[in-house]
């Protein structure tokens, strides 16, 4: 992590909240430009209060830190009683890094290991995604990205062209690229977008750490007019953005679209959306309190849907 500055400290906010106001506040602490973020459970049942905490070169003002707290909880659908209590502190710079690289190991979803690059995986039969632990949203460890993963290993058919929405890290960018290294097929296209210009600059990061940085292209912006299709689609956003794009993100998909960021209880938002759109060919799988949605453009069947849980 470079930070251009050597520091003894890292300025930290803790919030507790409600367990299912997890996601919201991450999403808060990313748009307030945290160095990363962790989630600390203070009892065992589904019911009891979590802690996530932001870390931060610097503490952003606390108004601001209530305004993105407010647009976080508005875009997931969740009223504001949901944060019991905000708590700022200084923690020693050494002690959270080592915290993070000791507690952070692999993980597996299906065919994919998302890794740290300090921690050695000997596998043949999987595809190792080495990722750095940059934010919390990316790493493979949020229910969102393995949702995502989940419909790539499924769907996705080595050399078809992919377009990644909201990139992130990359990983899911990085992930089909590595399947088509894997069947040593050269011959595709892939592209990365995303409007925030740090998030495109770790992407490419990792690309290069895995070995694919010459085949992805990451640029900052979103889909447009202009944007050409692709045969696999994936959009890892929030379901106001998603609902905001739908029918460009559709049009500009040929094969499969992905959508996942949509929490369980916005099914019926998006399912009327498509409905909307005279979709009825369409795949839900749940991971915790999350959906996403998958929907192939070859074909009209009745609606398909799967509860998978991770």
């Amino acid at each position: 992590m470079t930070t251009g500055k050597a520091h003894l400290s890292w300025d930290s906010i803790s919030i507790s909240v409600a367990p299912a106001a997890a996601g919201a506040v991450e999403f808060a602490f990313n748009e307030l430009g945290s160095l990363g973020t962790e989630i600390n459970h203070l009892r065992k049942t589904e019911s009891d209060t979590v802690v996530v905490i932001g870390y931060f070169d610097a503490l952003p003002d606390e108004e601001f830190v209530r305004f993105e707290l407010g647009e976080a909880l508005r875009i997931y659908e969740m009223p504001m009683e949901l944060i019991y209590s905000i708590e700022n502190r200084t923690v020693a710079d050494t002690d959270w890094l080592a915290e993070w690289k000791r507690h952070w190991k692999p993980v597996e979803i299906g065919t994919f290991i998302i890794a740290p690059p300090w921690e050695e995986v000997n596998t043949v039969e999987k595809i190792v995604i080495e990722i750095e632990p940059n934010m919390a949203f990316g790493t493979g460890t949020h229910e969102t990205t393995q949702l995502c993963l989940t419909a790539i290993e499924e769907n996705y058919k080595p050399g078809q062209s992919f377009l990644d929405v909201g990139t992130g890290t990359g990983i899911l960018s990085i992930a089909a690229a590595k399947i088509n290294s894997k069947f040593q097929i050269s011959d595709f296209r892939f592209s990365g977008c995303d409007t925030d210009g740090d998030s495109i600059a770790i992407a490419k990061d990792n690309a290069l750490l895995n070995g694919v940085g010459e085949q992805i292209e990451f640029y900052i912006g979103s889909i447009s007019d202009a944007t050409p299709q692709f045969d696999f689609v994936c959009a890892n956003l929030t379901i106001d953005v998603i609902l905001r794009i739908l029918s460009m993100l559709i049009g500009k998909t040929k094969e499969m679209l992905v959508l996942s960021g949509i929490l369980f209880e916005q099914e019926e938002s998006i399912i009327s959306e498509l409905r909307k759109q005279n979709i009825e060919d369409y795949k839900i799988q749940r991971a915790g309190e999350w959906i996403s949605v998958t929907l192939p453009r070859s074909k009209t069947k009745k609606p398909t849907r799967s509860r998978r849980r991770f």
